[in-house]
């Protein structure tokens, strides 16, 4: 095969790949979209009937629920992740870790963490798989449990349930962490 003929289906390869990638964004930012929806649904409803404490109830109760659901009926795996988590069990992997430190510096760097996105997609053992992070900046409703001064009854009950807990000491806008999509892919 002539170097022009070696080219043309590179590209032509690389083309299809970058289709695939931008309809796998497309469903990961829907994905991500229904998450935020439906959790910060529950959340200010939440906060409106029973104040921060509720809202932390719903946190531990109801999000990990929220997100299987997102999960199931989107056909990827959505979750939440964080480097100053709350919940063990939302800790980042080392590739996570990698993207939220990227997003810090991007922030740092000026950039607003709402529109902050990354996709790749990595051979894994069995084959391939997408993955799409989306940041999550701090919002205002989420200061009355994540922010720099916590009501006592909302201290107290955060440190009942979470012993461990890295995610008090944020400012509205912060990068409090990011929204998580994977997706085997089929391979040919």
């Amino acid at each position: 095969m002539n170097t022009f003929k070696i080219a043309l289906v590179l590209v032509l390869a690389s083309g299809g790949a970058m289709a695939g990638q931008t309809n796998e964004k497309e469903q990961a930012m829907a994905a991500t979209a229904a998450l935020g929806k439906a959790l910060k649904a529950e959340l200010v409803g939440a906060m409106q009937s029973g104040g921060p404490l509720a809202a932390v109830e719903v946190c531990q109760s109801r999000a990990p629920a929220i997100a299987a659901s997102v999960s199931s009926k989107q056909g990827m795996q959505v979750s939440r992740v964080s480097s100053r988590n709350r919940n063990p069990g939302n800790a980042p992997n080392e590739w996570q870790a990698e993207v939220l430190a990227m997003f810090a510096d991007r922030i740092e760097d000026g950039e607003d963490a709402a529109g902050l996105t990354w996709q790749e997609t990595a051979n894994v053992g069995d084959g391939a798989e997408y993955r799409f992070m989306k940041a999550i900046p701090t919002d205002g409703v989420c200061l009355a449990c994540h922010g720099t001064s916590l009501e006592p009854a909302v201290a107290d009950v955060i440190a009942t349930r979470y012993p461990e807990d890295k995610a008090t000491g944020f400012s509205q806008g912060d990068l409090r962490g990011a929204f998580v999509v994977t997706k085997k892919l089929e391979t040919e």
